[in-house]
């Protein structure tokens, strides 16, 4: 198979336990890119959590992508143009807000450097600062600062168990209205109705006129299953639950084992 486009979740896929990326999954990543097949980094996170790691892969230097939001957002690195976006609906903002309330959870969202919330201590939401290395800004009214703000998600964090009772209320509740899922145990996404990483990759197949057969993508997550499904050939780490591996047509070593690189290896460079 000759791939044109490689996709790469970030958290559990190229990112390590740790938060780091290893060296040859960074050098694995630039020798498929100087071989003429482009990168794509497609994660749920917010555009400016990637950016380093789209920064460690070069793909302002070699010309890749970032698909942020689980779709929400897609950004040519290089150029640094937005290709596609597309906002939630702030009608529903009062509804999120009330179910974290009534189920004791906490709610956050994105804009711009920043992690919105009316929960600045909360373990989940520090953890998301933490991760995507945006500081809290501590909001007192939070369906009005992310209606001001024009937000792309928002994501209820709480305990696993609960928080997948919520899950099964809420998509139940919103459907045709927004897209409900979660992508760790402990963050339920609410994005717009229709946004998952399938929809935003077959837009930028379609950008750099490539077939879905020339993609290769990388996952571990529930939100990544659309992708690994919709790819020419999806892989799920070693390290994914079996639902996201029954999902795909290969299964790769753990993130911290390497995975992704010896995959990359074995199906483009031929090593």
């Amino acid at each position: 198979m000759n791939y044109r486009l490689i996709a790469v979740d970030l958290d559990g896929t190229l990112v390590r336990s740790d938060q780091s990326i290893s060296p040859r999954t960074i050098d694995t990543l630039r020798r498929a890119q100087q071989a003429g097949v482009k990168v794509a980094v497609a994660s749920g996170r917010p555009t400016f959590g990637t950016a380093y790691a789209a920064d460690a892969l070069c793909l302002k230097e070699l010309g890749g992508y970032v698909m942020s939001y689980n779709g929400g957002e897609i950004y040519d690195w290089q150029s640094k143009e937005r290709l596609f976006a597309q906002t939630l609906n702030c009608e529903i903002i009062p509804y999120l807000s009330k179910c974290a309330k009534e189920h004791d959870m906490a709610i956050m969202t994105y804009a711009g450097n920043e992690v919105l919330s009316e929960s600045p201590n909360n373990q989940y939401v520090q953890y998301s600062s933490m991760r995507n290395r945006m500081p809290i800004h501590n909001t007192s009214d939070f369906v009005a600062a992310a209606r001001k703000a024009g937000v792309v998600k928002c994501t209820i964090v709480g305990d696993p168990a609960p928080l997948q009772d919520l899950e099964t209320t809420m998509r139940r509740e919103l459907e045709g209205k927004a897209g409900v899922f979660r992508s760790e145990p402990f963050f339920l996404e609410i994005v717009p109705s229709g946004i998952d990483k399938a929809q935003g990759l077959e837009f930028l197949l379609n950008h750099i006129g490539a077939k879905r057969e020339e993609l290769l993508a990388f996952g571990d997550g529930y939100n990544d299953i659309p992708m690994l499904q919709f790819a020419g050939t999806g892989v799920a780490m070693g390290n994914a639950h079996e639902e996201i591996k029954n999902a795909a047509d290969r299964i790769a070593l753990s993130n911290d084992d390497d995975g992704l690189a010896i995959e990359i290896e074995k199906l483009i460079l031929n090593s």
